[in-house]
């Protein structure tokens, strides 16, 4: 029996509810048809809602905790055992376009990396480094969204080639001239956009395995809609700001949240009790102001520009998705291929009064859009509630491949959820931030019902009923007639903790 080919296909910093399929105020006619072909799970989490963790449990089959690339400006450790090495020793090709993220921007002599200044902007070695990396015998990388002074490397390389030879004009100095007070529009031609670099060389790569005939596992790794907030035209203006949902605040929903949450409210907050290594605290500051670009305070405009303008980011890059979709018509390899699209965690843009991400883990940032497709196997135009997870993809596809899933990985095989042949493969999803050694660490046990977050030597916390209070708008961990649940979830937030512990090896004897 032929191997499956898996192409896992994710954005970057995506809410759950920004598929056209279910939210009529946007068009994402690509990830629909997808949709249609495939079932869409409701209730899939990410393992940490920032890059580098999320996206190295995908890669790992752990959580954060346990591969430990615990948060921004870390790395995943060279020695972490990656799923790229399982297919490739089952002969598959591997492959990665586009958002890595696996390391950070600065290097050290004890903690290097390939991703920092000012390697990333040394074009010479990239012409000849594509691998391998974490697992993947071949990659093409670039760090910027949009227009941040990260960019280079593969994509830099791919510019240069097309033609672009102006192409810092529209990058943010000092590796560009792009006037950092330009916003919502990109001036980049869409020819020049990473969206058709990345759409164009995963569709290079999945030609050239199929003409060898090969089974391959392919990330394509988009970086929209992670703000800053800009598209090129017509994707720029293509969502009318005043007729589009916007979310605001609901005055007094911070009163019985922990004190973070009602300091971002504030104009000029102090958070200084939260910084503890110096390295910046995301979402730890005043949401009345812009995060990424220039910092300006955002006005009724911007509250409903910006959100027109990170629709017209999905579009964008759903019209890319598209092209990869028809590629995979073209070659004939669509029924033996899984294509999973997701994210790799949510994002904010008014819920809650909340803007971009951080230490607030509403569904709005933990939930992610989650679609499976494999014609035959998965069921087609379903939806599902089953509750899935980021940690759950690496031994996924390796058991929808017939690959033994190593013993380390702690995500849960969820083949049988995805074939319909399960109603649920977990009870539960676990999300993990941990932004600073002490200050900045918890976690959140969500089930079918409830949502439970705990922080480290904190007394307060947060529960949520998403039954009834979907919108997560009353805190229940400081009311007494909650007393019992609250109780019963910390019980079942431990089992959860002492389930998903590694076992490296099986007990083989007695002694």
């Amino acid at each position: 029996m032929k191997k499956p080919n898996i192409l896992l296909i994710t954005s970057d910093q995506q809410h759950w509810n920004t598929l056209g399929y279910f939210n009529n105020e946007l068009r994402t006619p690509n990830l629909d048809r997808l949709i249609r072909s495939g079932t869409t799970f409701t209730r899939a989490y990410c393992p940490n809602p920032t890059c580098t963790p999320s996206r190295a449990s995908i890669i790992t089959g752990q959580y954060p905790s346990q591969h430990g690339a615990w948060t921004l400006g870390t790395k995943l450790l060279e020695d972490r055992h990656c799923v790229g090495e399982d297919f490739g020793a089952a002969g598959y090709r591997t492959a990665l376009v586009g958002k890595a993220h696996f390391q950070p921007l600065s290097s050290t002599e004890q903690y290097p990396s390939v991703e920092a200044y000012p390697i990333l902007q040394d074009l010479e070695k990239w012409k000849s480094f594509h691998g391998p990396f974490y697992g993947f015998e071949h990659v093409e990388l670039t760090r910027n969204h949009t227009n941040e002074a990260h960019v280079g490397q593969h994509y830099a390389l791919w510019l240069e080639e097309k033609g672009c030879t102006n192409w810092r004009d529209y990058f943010l100095p000092p590796t560009g001239h792009m006037d950092p007070a330009i916003t919502y529009k990109w001036p980049i031609p869409e020819e020049y956009h990473y969206n058709t670099w990345i759409a164009e060389r995963t569709n290079a790569l999945m030609e050239q395995y199929n003409d060898e005939d090969k089974p391959f596992f392919l990330w394509s790794s988009f970086f929209d809609p992670h703000p800053e907030y800009l598209a090129p035209e017509p994707w720029d203006t293509m969502y009318d700001p005043d007729t589009l949902t916007i979310p605001s605040l609901v005055p007094g929903e911070h009163d019985k949240n922990p004190p973070h949450f009602g300091l971002t409210q504030e104009h000029a907050p102090d958070f200084s009790p939260w910084a503890e290594t110096g390295k910046g605290i995301h979402g730890y500051r005043s949401h009345h102001y812009y995060e990424y670009g220039e910092r300006k305070k955002l006005t009724d405009y911007d509250k409903k520009k910006l959100v027109a303008v990170y629709y017209g980011m999905i579009s964008l890059m759903d019209n890319y998705i598209g092209t990869i979709l028809d590629k995979l018509d073209e070659l004939g390899i669509a029924d033996n291929t899984i294509v999973v699209f997701t994210t790799d965690h949510g994002h904010f843009f008014g819920q809650h009064g909340l803007q971009a991400k951080g230490g607030f883990h509403y569904e709005d940032l933990i939930r992610l859009p989650f679609i499976v497709s494999y014609p035959g196997h998965v069921p087609a135009g379903a939806t599902s509630d089953a509750i899935q997870s980021l940690v759950d993809l690496a031994p996924t596809f390796l058991s929808l491949s017939g690959i033994p899933i190593p013993p380390a990985m702690t995500g849960v095989d969820q083949s049988q959820v995805w074939k319909g042949a399960a109603s649920s493969a977990r009870d539960h999803a676990i999300c993990e931030f941990r932004h600073e050694p002490t200050t900045i660490h918890q976690k959140t046990y969500v089930d079918e019902r409830y949502k439970l977050t705990v922080y480290y030597n904190q007394t307060y916390g947060e529960i949520f009923d998403l039954q009834e209070d979907p919108n997560e708008l009353n805190n229940l961990w400081d009311n007494p007639e909650y007393e019992g649940l609250k109780s019963k979830l910390m019980l079942k937030y431990i089992w959860a903790e002492l389930g998903k512990e590694v076992m490296p090896m099986p007990r083989i004897s007695g002694a």
